[in-house]
């Protein structure tokens, strides 16, 4: 599983997620990551808010109900693969 690092704006160090599927959706990437390799762990799906021609991805956790739902759509498979379930 591919380990990425994000430095959150306000934090106090850099935070590390495992990417467990990427999608995209009207043009827009995103990616459905959890916190923990194995066991229990807290997933999310980031969108990339980075202009299309910047070199560094710009990540943000989609929390609008709307766009989470057809999102999570796209991972459906994956999140039930994992044993995910989603929390509205």
């Amino acid at each position: 599983m591919e380990k990425i690092t994000f430095t959150p704006d306000g934090a106090d160090g850099p935070v590390e997620f495992y990417v467990l599927d990427q999608a995209t959706l009207r043009g827009c990437d995103y990616i459905l990551v959890t916190d923990s390799e194995e066991g229990d762990g807290e997933a999310l799906i980031l969108k990339d808010r980075a202009p299309a021609d910047a070199a560094d991805s710009l990540y943000e956790i989609v929390d609008d109900d709307t766009e989470l739902k057809a999102v999570s759509e796209l991972f459906r498979d994956t999140l039930e693969d994992l044993g995910i379930d989603l929390e509205w």
